[in-house]
């Protein structure tokens, strides 16, 4: 009786194990953009703002010139973006992505995660570097603004499926736009704008691919 068991239960269990695969391979793991010791896998584009690396964080300190951009080598399309960001001292900055440099004139265009120290607190609304300017400010969406931390760590999280862009400051939603004009893939930069102020930092940049 039990060798006729085993007999029966043998291709049930292939059977079960064969269909959970596809479910699987679909599960997709988080990469980290930045290794917490150098800036391999990023090039500096733009202006002359500075780049480097402190306390396992990218810190960006301005510097003459246009807008700055630590840009990733390799481009995204559908993904979930999540890192921290603090200001050091306050100057306005951003979260490119797909981004690209245009080849006429190498200006930086496409989506911006803003990052904005000033009264209006729009940080986390959606900028389009280059071209568009604003797509979503965030002055009627009071629990948006008041989610912004000027002392100490903000979470920002980006997720960029198809034509719909969202984001979240503090686990708190800002963003989610329907936007079929947009770019559909390109880099990851981080910002530091022009000006005579700004030193801002970043840490525990995770990337998660989004597969069909």
């Amino acid at each position: 009786m039990n060798r006729t068991r085993e007999r029966r239960s043998g291709p049930l269990w292939l059977l079960a194990a064969c269909l959970l695969l596809p479910l699987t391979a679909c599960v997709q793991t988080p990469k980290s953009l930045f290794n917490g010791h150098d800036l391999e896998g990023w090039s500096k584009v733009g202006g002359d703002a500075t780049f480097d690396v402190d306390d396992d964080c990218i810190v960006g300190i301005h510097g003459p010139g246009p807008n700055t951009f630590l840009r990733t080598d390799d481009v995204y399309s559908d993904f979930d973006l999540s890192l921290e960001f603090r200001w050091d001292e306050p100057g306005n900055s951003g979260i490119q992505f797909r981004s690209r440099q245009r080849p006429d004139d190498g200006i930086v265009e496409g989506y911006q995660c803003e990052l904005d120290p000033s009264e209006r607190s729009w940080t986390c609304g959606l900028y389009h570097e280059g071209s568009r300017g604003w797509l979503v400010p965030l002055e009627d969406l009071p629990e948006s603004q008041a989610a912004r931390r000027l002392d100490g760590w903000n979470r920002i999280r980006i997720r960029a499926e198809g034509p719909r862009i969202r984001t979240w400051l503090n686990g708190v939603p800002c963003v989610d736009l329907l936007d079929s004009d947009g770019e559909r893939s390109g880099f990851v930069a981080l910002q530091v704008h022009s000006g005579g102020q700004g030193r801002m930092r970043w840490r525990n940049i995770q990337l998660t691919e989004l597969m069909d």
